[in-house]
């Protein structure tokens, strides 16, 4: 489920806008407040962010400049009743992926959302970094940091670590992880599968006993939250 920060002062909008994303199966999170919403977007982790121009506080284009320095991939939409072409380029010079014109219609909202989240998802499949918590990994360079520290990853947790982010939230089982992670021609048993996951728990878990990324679903496989 998509988790969306709106970003806006007017309280009447957030509540029409926090029920109609609410029915779409979206999760809302919302702020008052340039400072609030920018503090948000970096404890709470939303897929995206509908972010108001004119805020207290601290107004929209520089909570945008500051999240598009901490979280270059966030995906931010920006919300402005001026209609002036100069307010708009500066939103998306700061990196805005996109921007509606206040007032807007709430389809019009949501399919703009729609278009950035299938964006976003292009985009990702040829990245090769990812944060996600305290971890960030590059595919490219096979390098990886947990807290800021430098982790060692051998090439086949590299490996399964790609496996289960480009299935994120979906449920992989052994047999194909055999299939991805090894290959037709190697015959290791699901056994094998279980061993590299736990090493790879006990280098990226907090608690390796009690994993939150690398979940066990009994008799099938495995899912990465």
């Amino acid at each position: 489920m998509k988790k969306i920060l709106i970003v806006e002062d007017e309280k009447d909008m957030v509540t029409g806008l926090t029920f109609n994303l609410e029915a779409r199966d979206y999760t809302v999170i919302s702020a008052y407040d340039g400072e609030t919403g920018y503090q948000k977007a970096i404890k709470e982790e939303p897929d995206l962010v509908l972010l108001d121009l004119m805020l207290p506080k601290l107004n929209g284009y520089e909570v945008c400049k500051r999240l598009k320095k901490e979280i270059p991939e966030l995906p931010i939409i920006m919300l402005t009743a001026k209609s002036q072409e100069a307010e708009i380029v500066t939103g998306l010079e700061l990196g805005a992926d996109d921007y509606i014109t206040k007032p807007f219609g709430v389809l019009e909202l949501l399919a703009r959302i729609k278009a950035v989240f299938r964006r976003v998802s292009s985009n990702q499949e040829s990245k090769e970094v990812h944060r996600f918590g305290n971890l960030e990994i590059n595919f490219k360079k096979y390098h990886a940091k947990k807290n800021g520290k430098p982790l060692k990853l051998l090439p086949r947790e590299y490996e399964l670590l790609r496996c289960f982010i480009e299935m994120e939230g979906e449920i992989i089982s052994r047999d194909e992880l055999l299939t991805q992670i090894w290959g037709y021609d190697s015959f290791p048993n699901t056994r094998t599968v279980d061993v590299h996951v736990g090493k790879l728990r006990h280098k990226i878990e907090d608690d390796p006993t009690s994993p939150k990324l690398i979940v066990t679903i009994h008799g099938i496989g495995y899912k990465f939250l």
